[in-house]
């Protein structure tokens, strides 16, 4: 079983909450379809967990979608953004691996972008403990679209940068490795959005790897990035692709 990721790069988005909030892509409509068609149950009326919740994103999201959610968050920085985004919706301070929730208090556990942060040797069994019997554990990751030519030859570009090897590069993109204890249904949803070009990179900026080599380096890479990529994209608008890579796991009755 993989270990939950370094301690520091987990916690390197509480100083670039603001940015997070700004930058980072949203989640389509279809994928609550789709949470909704594997799960075997609306989001509408349904309690909800949402773990790793950061800035509120996906927590958003599931308030719209008519969820009673309460978010989970251990970051100082991200759970004030929350806040400040979010002011009407419950938050609490903690992680997957102690959930700070009652036994079978929820229908759904989502984790948006955040599994992997977990030990799933802890987590799994907290997330059997505060779903409901026939409740909905869901995690999915915005996954950008490998068939894409100037999205590979970034992803190149930025192993060559943080010194991974291939090997590396594709460990490091796996979304989980994921325990045998759940049977896990899985869908991919796919969809895409058009930014300004600064806007891509600032999202860029904002992932652990880039945040734990401190502004100076980042910038400097950043800035050959965009050279590369007005290449490519002379009017400096980017269309990002991407799918959502969806689990779900049903506790059992």
């Amino acid at each position: 079983m993989t270990p939950a990721p370094a301690p520091s790069r987990a916690h390197s988005f509480n100083a670039a909450a603001a940015r997070y909030a700004a930058y980072r892509p949203s989640y389509p409509p279809a994928l609550f379809d789709a949470v909704e068609r594997l799960a075997g149950r609306s989001l509408t009326g349904a309690r909800v967990a949402d773990v790793g919740a950061g800035t509120g994103i996906a927590t958003a999201l599931l308030v719209d979608r008519g969820a009673d959610v309460v978010a989970v968050e251990p970051g100082q920085g991200m759970a004030e953004q929350f806040r400040r985004t979010l002011p009407h919706t419950p938050l609490v301070r903690g992680d997957g691996n102690a959930l700070p929730l009652a036994d079978a208090c929820a229908d759904f556990l989502t984790y948006a972008q955040a599994w992997h942060w977990t030990d799933q040797e802890r987590s799994v069994p907290e997330a059997l403990r505060v779903l409901r019997p026939g409740g909905a554990l869901a995690l999915w990751w915005n996954i950008p679209d490998p068939d894409t030519s100037w999205f590979d030859a970034q992803t190149a570009r930025v192993a060559r940068f943080l010194g991974m090897d291939d090997d590396t590069r594709r460990a490091a993109d796996r979304t989980s490795e994921l325990t045998t204890a759940l049977d896990f249904r899985r869908d991919r949803v796919h969809w895409s959005r058009s930014v300004p070009l600064d806007t891509h990179l600032a999202n860029l900026g904002t992932h652990s790897a880039f945040l734990v080599l401190g502004e100076e380096r980042s910038a400097a890479f950043l800035a050959e990035e965009r050279a590369e990529l007005l290449k490519v994209f002379p009017d400096a608008v980017v269309e990002e692709r991407y799918f959502v890579d969806l689990l779900v796991a049903i506790r059992p009755a």
